[in-house]
């Protein structure tokens, strides 16, 4: 019985992200392999000796005369690849949870990065392995992954381009085809083979994988107001100079017209398998393993 375009298509995707997995495991290979070289070589390295309990561990003082230790505790490790959710100015999503409830996070995330760069040979993957292996170095294993991506797809320079001039009569707004090339394809693509790479890259260096959680947005105004207000090099404006690009200057409107785009956006993925939505936020989804 011949396959059908859906499992085919699965196939295809599995096959790119194993292969996605196998190149950057090589050039990690490669990496540790210098690095044992030079420790090897180094005169006096230093020797780290960690253990890993699930017991509080109570700091005790020590005499002036016994060796110097410290010990630490954690609510556990996370991993991270993702945009400016996760690398932003002061504060972000992973300086909360680090502050906040006591994670250990390793990200290789970078602000401004659109989820086909991350996800490519030049992008963020090879640094995400990275990250795993410092991890792992200590004796732990991540309690889960985190992904964050899609605003800078969408909210990049050229988000004009999704837009039809507000005089281009009779298609004013949205251009369908492009927005359904940007969503449903690009970005839909794209965070497939993050994920299914993800997994191979676990599978493949630790036998096993672990759940990744994707958020998706909530409605923006798009009144041009950045980071802090704005200007200088602080991020932002994003979305309103697209708008006025395209003469769209009533703020009811264009804020409507963020409400469909985002919908559609947080629903792309609405037949993924493994797919669960938090019941704390229903723009959180986790994949399990």
């Amino acid at each position: 019985m011949p396959s059908s375009p859906e499992n085919s298509d699965q196939s295809s995707i599995q096959q790119a992200a194993d292969q996605h997995a196998e190149e950057i495991l090589a050039r990690r290979r490669d990496s540790r392999a210098r690095r044992a070289a030079a420790l090897a070589a180094h005169p006096q390295p230093l020797s780290i000796k960690t253990e890993l309990t699930q017991a509080p561990l109570a700091a005790a003082a020590a005499p002036a005369s016994a060796p110097v230790s410290t010990t630490a505790q954690t609510a556990g490790y996370l991993l991270a690849v993702g945009d400016s959710w996760f690398d932003y100015p002061i504060h972000d999503i992973l300086t909360r949870l680090d502050d906040n409830y006591g994670y250990n996070i390793e990200s290789s995330a970078h602000r401004g990065d659109p989820l086909e760069t991350m996800v490519s040979r030049v992008g963020q993957l090879d640094k995400f392995a990275r990250c795993m292996d410092k991890i792992l170095a200590l004796g732990a294993t991540p309690k889960a992954i985190l992904v964050s991506g899609g605003g800078d797809d969408i909210a990049g320079k050229e988000f004009g381009m999704l837009i039809n001039n507000i005089d281009l009569a009779p298609i004013p707004g949205w251009n369908d085809q492009v927005i359904a090339g940007v969503i449903d394809t690009r970005i839909a693509a794209a965070y497939r083979l993050m994920i299914v790479s993800i997994n191979s890259i676990c599978q493949k260096n630790l036998g096993r994988t672990f759940p990744i959680l994707v958020h998706g947005y909530d409605y923006p105004v798009p009144d041009g107001r950045g980071f802090l207000g704005g200007g200088g090099l602080l991020p932002g404006p994003w979305l309103k100079p697209g708008f006025d690009e395209k003469l769209f200057s009533d703020i009811n409107v264009t804020t409507q017209m963020m409400t469909t785009v985002i919908d559609r956006f947080n629903t792309v993925d609405a037949m993924w398998p493994g797919r669960r939505t938090s019941k704390a936020c229903n723009r959180i989804r986790w994949w399990s393993s």
